[in-house]
């Protein structure tokens, strides 16, 4: 066992990533927030014009990640030294010369690129990517396109020369390509599951940064001060940038030297089904017309609207459950992603539940839609409507369980998680027992071989 998987006093895995990488994150991010929010103010304060108004166009949203990122990354180099981890398959204190590692670089640079290259074709392709949110997106990468080819070759061929393995996944690949190196055909996969999960997620990130940081920015706090729904809303945005800010972050912060790389993306069919469900295009299909489940509904602030003390109560409660949502995503630091083992949490939010994300999100969904309540008095829409959300909530479940799949495939640490969670687990140890009373034959979990 390896010092990180050392447990604390009550048994409990220790965490791969420090609380503190996602709080400095978010403490990086509420500075920038306030201070696009006060731009006119201190640019008036220092002499400039700040008749523009507050810094709230996607730019400004672009650059709070960029120096959200920025921050948790030193911490995580400058303070918890994450680069000095043997888990990073660097060795630093054995540097090859160039002329040793050079032709593993060249292979795997001919991998990054031709890889790129696919991504690109796929951008193109794609519709969906030249329409609405999307084109914020790919304006954004387009513009990443030559820097990132460019900074690739001093990065690559500097990475090589302290890599304990330098013919990684991206060196398979490209010496498939090649086809002068024997190469391994399940590295070659490993090498193209994590960069579609890049490729998709990123875009998909990216392209939602601008407009729910506008809102949070552009708010007037004082005609919202006495509406329990409108302040509501606006810690929904908040808390939802959040997520967003530091996810993104997460997708596009992979790399060794942070320790944040992804190790595996997930092998099985059913993971990728479930997930890619939950996110356009799939998403416009599915969850927007198959299992379109707000069919005359009017929403939490409609039915309470006569209620003001319950107003506050229910406002309360929906920020409590998006608060959960975001901090499960701060716990994650660098390594947020879909469909990816990056090392095991067991801080945070994931020391009461292996899945706070999908709970909080879909008790947050069934809390504000009310899909049983609806406007037309149909008791077929009530009907639809509440079959539908849990089916959604199904397809969570299924995704949290090939996560699971996947993680105790990977990492013994997660399989002594997964192990204490089911004993000692906030919400997971009860649901455990209440299952097992439920169905006392359940066969007991082997332990997969190390």
């Amino acid at each position: 066992m390896t010092l990180a998987a050392h447990p604390d006093k009550t048994g409990l895995p220790a965490s791969d990533v420090s609380g503190w990488v996602g709080a400095i994150g978010l403490l990086t991010l509420l500075g920038y927030i306030l201070f696009a929010r006060n731009f006119p103010a201190i640019a008036e304060a220092l002499g400039f014009d700040g008749s523009r108004g507050p810094l709230s166009g996607p730019y400004s949203a672009l650059l709070a990640m960029v120096l959200t990122g920025g921050a948790m990354a030193a911490w995580s180099v400058l303070v918890d030294k994450v680069h000095r981890r043997p888990s990073t398959g660097i060795d630093w204190s054995r540097r090859r010369p160039v002329s040793e590692t050079l032709d593993v670089s060249i292979t795997k640079l001919a991998g990054l690129w031709s890889t790129w290259f696919v991504i690109g074709a796929f951008y193109c392709l794609g519709r969906w990517y030249w329409d609405g949110q999307y084109l914020f997106a790919m304006e954004v990468i387009g513009a990443a396109v030559v820097p990132l080819f460019v900074l690739s070759i001093p990065y690559v061929v500097w990475i090589d020369r302290v890599l304990v393995n330098p013919r990684d996944a991206a060196w398979h690949f490209g010496a498939m390509l090649i086809g002068r190196e024997t190469f391994a055909l399940d590295e070659v996969r490993k090498h193209a599951r994590a960069w579609f999960i890049k490729g998709f997620f990123g875009a998909f990130m990216i392209s939602i940064l601008p407009p729910g940081f506008a809102s949070v920015v552009e708010t007037d706090l004082s005609a919202i001060t006495s509406d329990p729904v409108r302040i509501g809303t606006l810690l929904f945005e908040l808390l939802f940038v959040i997520d967003v800010q530091i996810g993104t972050v997460g997708y596009l912060l992979t790399m060794r030297p942070l320790d944040a790389h992804i190790r595996s993306g997930n092998p099985f069919l059913a993971g990728w089904v479930a997930a890619l469900a939950c996110y356009p295009p799939f998403s416009w299909g599915v969850l927007g017309n198959i299992l379109a489940y707000e069919t005359n509904t009017a929403g939490w602030a409609y039915w309470l609207g006569d209620y003001s003390a319950l107003l506050w109560v229910w406002a309360a409660w929906l920020v409590f459950l998006t608060a959960i949502y975001a901090w499960a995503t701060m716990a994650f630091g660098l390594r947020f992603s879909n469909l990816t083992y990056r090392g095991v949490l067991t801080n945070g939010p994931y020391r009461f539940t292996r899945h706070p994300a999908y709970v909080s999100k879909n008790l947050f969904w069934w809390s504000t839609v009310l899909p049983f309540l609806v406007t037309s008095g149909s008791y077929v829409d009530m009907v639809r409507n509440t079959a539908f959300l849990a089916i959604v909530s199904g397809i969570y479940y299924w995704r949290a369980r090939t996560e699971e799949a996947h993680m105790l495939r990977e990492d013994a640490k997660y399989r002594l998680y997964y192990d204490w969670m089911q004993h000692h687990g906030a919400l997971t140890g009860r649901l455990a027992r209440l299952l097992d009373r439920v169905n006392p034959r359940k066969p007991v979990r082997l332990q997969p071989a190390e």
